[in-house]
């Protein structure tokens, strides 16, 4: 942010406030405390009214206001996008006031920045009932450039990589749509690499370029349609499993399913969650050692047993023999 925009966004931010701390204007701006002291003096200069009292904070006179302020397009896609959360997540209660508050946003914008919201809400789903650690935009740098290559149709070149273990691949995708679900947001995009549709979650982008190269539309392709033959072809199976609590934070960056904390016990806490299948499950709950157990269903508690007796055995004592 350079200082004029600073300057103008630390109005806004006493505006909306009654007394502010120079230390709280400090930490919200990201900048050192002898920074503000100028940034204040510069805006005293240029008269805006600004009372100061050591020990207290500043505050603007009464009756000052800056005129309304304009929303950038990308301002605008990110109220949109936290409005889809709000509906998605909160009580039924704040749905009504977040559909008004947004209509009375679109209806301020200039018609350049009204198409582009536009286009995002037709290339944004949320879905689901669970958060995770991810659901914030943000805290997700990525999300910003993937939603403009979906909105002005502009291949991403991207490095990747698909889990903890994956080795990082550079593909060019053609941007189709944003998802959130299972707790993360996902891009669904068209991969030129694999030559299919993919789901690539978002924070798992290690590097991304917007290209100046822009792609066809895809007339047969609709982002719910997609979202909903996809889940209609997966079978879900409930699980529960306790993870201590050093081990919760990457459980839940390693899962592809919401983890519901439900009973905290021993050091951790019980989860529920969904998993497609029960003999990856298994295998996963393995590379926690001693700080996960599968809890239910039965079917995998017997899984990862079996799963550690085979490792187990491969680890047995060699003979001496063997040794020489």
């Amino acid at each position: 942010m350079n200082r004029t925009d600073r300057l103008v966004a630390m109005v806004l931010y006493l505006q909306g406030r009654r007394v502010v701390r120079a230390c709280e204007l400090a930490e919200h701006f990201e900048v050192t405390e002898r920074t503000v002291y100028r940034d204040i003096s510069a805006l005293s200069e240029a008269g805006v009214p600004i009372a100061g009292e050591a020990g207290v904070g500043y505050t603007l006179m009464k009756g000052y206001h800056l005129p309304p302020v304009m929303f950038t397009a990308e301002e605008a896609s990110s109220l949109f996008v936290g409005g889809e959360l709000v509906k998605q997540f909160t009580d039924p209660s704040l749905h009504v006031p977040m559909t008004s508050a947004l209509d009375k946003l679109r209806a301020v914008l200039p018609r350049e920045s009204q198409d582009h919201v536009d286009k995002l809400v037709r290339g944004t789903l949320v879905l689901g009932k669970g958060f995770g650690p991810n659901q914030d935009p943000a805290q997700q740098p990525m999300l910003l450039p993937v939603q403009q290559g979906v909105v002005q149709r502009r291949v991403l070149r991207m490095t990747y990589r698909g889990g903890a273990r994956a080795d990082e691949t550079q593909r060019d995708v053609e941007p189709l749509g944003v998802v959130f679900y299972g707790g993360s947001w996902y891009l669904v995009a068209w991969c030129r690499l694999r030559t299919g549709l993919r789901h690539f979650r978002i924070d798992r982008i290690k590097r991304l370029e917007l290209r100046s190269e822009r792609f066809e539309p895809r007339p047969d392709f609709n982002l719910a349609e997609h979202m909903r033959s996809r889940d209609e072809g997966l079978e879900t199976i409930p699980a529960r499993v306790w993870f201590a609590r050093n081990v919760q934070e990457k459980a839940r960056r390693e899962s592809y399913a919401t983890l519901i904390e439900e009973l905290p016990r021993d050091g951790g806490a019980e989860f529920s969650l969904f998993t497609v299948s029960l003999e990856w499950m298994a295998r996963w709950l393995l590379s926690f050692g001693t700080c996960a157990e599968a809890l239910d269903p039965p079917r995998l508690r017997e899984l990862v047993r079996l799963e550690a007796e085979k490792i187990a055995a491969q680890h047995a004592p060699l003979a001496e023999a063997e040794r020489s």
